[in-house]
């Protein structure tokens, strides 16, 4: 049997690149940013795990004798350049979230926001201290903390595509009225499973004294647009019914997700008790006190720019099943960015400067829409160097990100008490 031969400059090469791409997405144009993206989120997001475990292969292959000879000492370069550039990702990681996030409330809500939530009421219990460690891993056991069998509930008719967790933690009274946070996960309009995302925003809140609940929804191919919606609805009105016997106040619900479920969130925010998107329970509130879209898409019927047509595509195929030509005008139902509106809840927008499977533009343009309608903030924070769906591991970026979204919830929820009674 032929002994397999180590290519140990191939190998280099390779982390190389994919360091690279961790900088910086090496593709921004066609279906090509799919496969991008897949190799490049996690290197930008947790870049010592992999640093990591190139280290201790570095070391075991230099015990073997592959970094002998002229082959070998590029192959050792090519490694040591891919530490210089993993170092460069995690510095970039811990030092431009904080004050960008910081930036955009500020511009909205206020350069003394901060001094002014030290003086209102906000969550109704002491928070609980959490350990300051942004551990890679750590929120991977943050829902057995706050999740048990019986806060797994069922919010609608369809099975396991309508169960949702509620997040609480086991101190909070039943009749406690915390604030109630929505997650609506992504997954391109056909995943929608409600593990492990957010994971990071959720413990963060959940340990200051907040209810969320994380919920699943019907996707496609098996399901057609709008049930992805009308399953958000769904899940609010059942929130609204329901989440006082949980500990949580029906009239404070905001509502938070990324890419699709930030397209989910952002359109439910700005279609407040639309029956077209209430069959058979139309009479329901579903309207939100607050909107936190991450990455998300906010238009659904522009053909023009990178990866338009590809996304239409997309849309046509799997998700709304009808052409955009003889059907427009539900593309155009489905575009939060044609649903803006003076009444609009407030509004803190996220997406990440280096997205590759959604231009940052999209974010733009709809902010830019927001703030020239809505009489509610409308803040935004362009993420420098961040990749799509950075906030589910536990990275820096994504801790940061957490504590501003607390910050911008903790704020409405506050000044939403002054004109209470």
């Amino acid at each position: 049997m032929a002994v397999r031969k180590p290519r140990p400059l191939a190998r280099a090469a390779l982390e190389f690149v994919n360091a690279a791409n961790g900088l910086r997405p090496l593709a921004r144009r066609g279906y090509s940013t799919v496969l991008v993206f897949w190799f490049g989120w996690p290197t930008s997001e947790v870049p010592g795990l992999y640093f990591s475990a190139s280290l201790l292969d570095a070391l075991r292959r230099g015990r073997r004798g592959d970094f002998a000879g002229r082959r070998g000492k590029a192959a050792l370069a090519f490694t040591a350049a891919s530490w210089a550039i993993l170092a460069v990702i995690r510095y970039r990681g811990v030092t431009t979230p904080g004050p960008v996030l910081e930036g955009g409330l500020r511009e909205q809500l206020g350069p003394d926001y901060n001094e002014e939530l030290a003086t209102l009421p906000t969550e109704p219990s002491r928070p609980t201290r959490v350990g300051r460690r942004n551990l890679p891993l750590r929120t991977t056991v943050a829902r057995r903390r706050f999740v048990d069998k019986s806060n797994i509930v069922s919010y609608g008719p369809h099975g396991r595509a309508n169960l949702a967790d509620i997040w609480r933690r086991r101190d909070l009274p039943r009749d406690g009225k915390a604030p109630v946070l929505v997650q609506v996960p992504g997954g391109a309009w056909v995943i929608g499973w409600r593990r492990p995302q957010a994971y990071p925003l959720m413990g963060h809140l959940v340990s200051r004294g907040w209810i969320c609940v994380s919920l699943n929804y019907r996707v496609s191919p098996l399901h057609t647009w709008p049930d992805h919606i009308v399953d958000v609805k769904r899940a609010l009105a059942w929130v609204k019914e329901n989440i006082a016997d949980y500990g949580g106040d029906p009239d404070f619900v905001a509502i938070t997700g990324g890419s699709a479920g930030g397209h989910l969130a952002a359109l439910a925010a700005l279609t407040p008790n639309d029956p077209k998107f209430q069959p058979g329970f139309e009479e329901a509130d579903t309207s939100v006190a607050a909107a936190v879209p991450i990455y998300g898409r906010y238009d659904w019927f522009s053909t023009d720019g990178d990866g338009r047509r590809e996304f239409i595509d997309l849309l046509e195929k799997f998700v709304v099943k009808k052409k955009f030509a003889t059907h427009g005008d539900v593309y155009l139902d489905a575009s939060p960015i044609r649903e803006v509106r003076a009444d609009a809840p407030p509004f803190f927008v996220l997406h990440g400067a280096d997205d590759s499977l959604i231009p940052v533009g999209e974010a733009r343009e709809f902010v830019e829409e927001l703030r020239a309608v809505s009489k509610s903030p409308a803040a935004y924070a362009e993420l420098p160097h961040a990749q799509h769906a950075f906030d589910i591991f536990g990275s820096p970026r994504a801790h940061q990100s957490a504590e501003a979204v607390a910050r911008f919830l903790s704020w409405v929820y506050a000044t939403s008490y002054l004109g209470r009674d």
